[in-house]
């Protein structure tokens, strides 16, 4: 296994008028043949934090004044009730994680997203979007919206959430879409089996005004900083770069490595003040990952072991639901990181991957996801940092950076493995994680063993 690729800055975009079709696959050979700019001492800093993609986040909360007659007018219109995930992408939209979108994708964006993996904008430029954000309705509800140019949006509990206006309805092509965003219909996808399969046959997009801001009232909403919240954080705490790791497991002290020798790396080149966005994703996950709630009480032991330093650190959840759709997810998770004020990202071995439904392989080519970050069309502005490979040094005792010349001295523990140690109250090899976030991960395997069903109440973080 090789080591990292050296850290790197990606090269300057091209202007529009210089690349009149960016998605042409001449404009695609010529963004990969482009020499690598190197982070280097001499590299210019800038202390100001990147701006959002079309050069403003778009919130789009109903001013606290227009609520009562927002309120009274979404009574009178047709209804469609939200799924959990559904929820979760107008908390998604809501916040401007997908600015420059004000609201879920007309056909025209959807077609740019599944075909293009951006979308242009009305002045030429063109921004990064690789993932539909879409809202899907049956033919009873479409029977319902009928003309109308509105509808209102509402929970499981008929609270009305928001309005989608000026409405427009089409096809919802379920197998375009599921081949084109995973490069797959076999079944067995869990984001698909969720979402899609049993979805209605037509789209609705349209302008959102979100009334009520979604909040979940599960004691993690502390940790739901919006992108505006998380770029006021940055500027309170001076930083001059913001570099963003996103996950969805438990943080061992390889991950740790990777993050603190990200900063070193970053005040060597001049900064002064790099902070670390720890970023776990908070949507939908699939059945088998461990709960949001247990990931993150892991990630307060993290820092209240030292692991990481709660002064250059900042965690918050990504409110996205993952797709595991590999890299043209990766994508996604790159650009909302953008909108939040990150200038830097992290990106590992098969991002955003999982294993094949139906065959004993990764689903994705383990090295795809950061070549295509490398030269994803709107990403132009993101600095990529591939990182190097972390296993357990036996003789160190220690997590360190892979070293082929003496493979024999490390050891990769795996997800499963580290399941397997857990779940049989095991302790793992000294120096892989801080003792306070594996005895998370224990309680955590040991609930689930207690409960007659496999689902028990998630704990409250302190």
């Amino acid at each position: 296994m090789a080591a990292m690729a050296s850290l790197h800055l990606k090269t300057s975009p091209h202007s529009i008028s210089k690349l009149p079709n960016p998605y042409s696959p001449a404009a695609a050979a010529a963004s990969v043949a482009l020499p690598i700019r190197r982070l280097r001492g001499a590299t210019r800093i800038s202390a100001s934090l990147i701006d959002p993609d079309g050069g403003r986040l778009v919130e789009l909360f109903v001013p606290e004044s227009e609520k009562g007659s927002k309120l009274k007018a979404a009574n009178e219109l047709p209804r469609i009730t939200l799924s959990e995930i559904n929820l979760q992408w107008v908390h998604v939209l809501s916040e401007g994680w997908a600015s420059p979108l004000k609201g879920f994708m007309r056909e025209a964006e959807f077609l740019q997203t599944l075909h293009f993996n951006a979308i242009r904008l009305e002045n030429g430029s063109v921004v990064n979007m690789s993932v539909p954000i879409v809202l899907a309705i049956d033919d009873a509800q479409k029977s319902r919206v009928g003309s109308s140019a509105s509808v209102a949006l509402v929970d499981d509990r008929d609270n009305v959430v928001a309005v989608l206006s000026n409405i427009e309805i089409y096809k919802h092509n379920k197998e375009e879409r599921i081949a084109r965003t995973w490069g797959t219909t076999a079944p067995g996808l869990p984001y698909v089996d969720e979402a899609i399969t049993h979805a209605g046959n037509w789209l609705v997009g349209g302008d959102l005004e979100v009334i009520n801001p979604v909040k979940y009232e599960d004691g993690l909403d502390r940790f739901r900083l919006s992108p505006a919240q998380l770029r006021d954080e940055f500027e309170r705490r001076n930083a001059d770069a913001v570099f963003a790791f996103q996950l969805r497991n438990p943080v061992h002290n390889g991950h740790a490595l990777l993050m603190t020798d990200t900063r070193r790396r970053l005040l060597e080149m001049g900064y002064k003040n790099p902070v670390l966005l720890l970023h776990p994703l908070g949507g939908y996950t699939k059945a088998d990952d461990v709960p949001l709630s247990w990931r993150m009480k892991q990630h307060e032991k993290v820092l209240e072991d030292g692991v990481l330093d709660p002064e250059t650190t900042v965690v918050s959840i990504f409110p996205s639901p993952m797709h595991y759709a590999g890299p043209t997810e990766v994508q996604w998770h790159a650009k909302a990181r953008i909108n939040a004020g990150a200038n830097f990202y992290i990106v590992g071995r098969d991002p955003a991957g999982m294993g094949h439904p139906l065959e004993k392989r990764d689903l994705y080519d383990a090295d795809h996801g950061k070549k295509v970050l490398s030269m994803a069309p709107g990403l132009e502005r993101l600095n990529i940092l591939p990182f190097k490979v972390a296993a357990y040094d036996k003789t160190q005792n220690k997590m360190a950076f892979f070293d082929p010349t003496r493979a024999q001295d490390f050891v990769f523990i795996s997800g499963t493995k580290m399941r397997t140690l857990a779940k049989n109250k095991e302790s793992p090899p000294d120096g892989f994680m801080c003792p306070g976030g594996w005895k998370v991960l224990v309680d955590y395997y040991d609930s689930l063993s207690l409960s007659d069903n496999g689902r028990v109440p998630e704990p409250i973080p302190a």
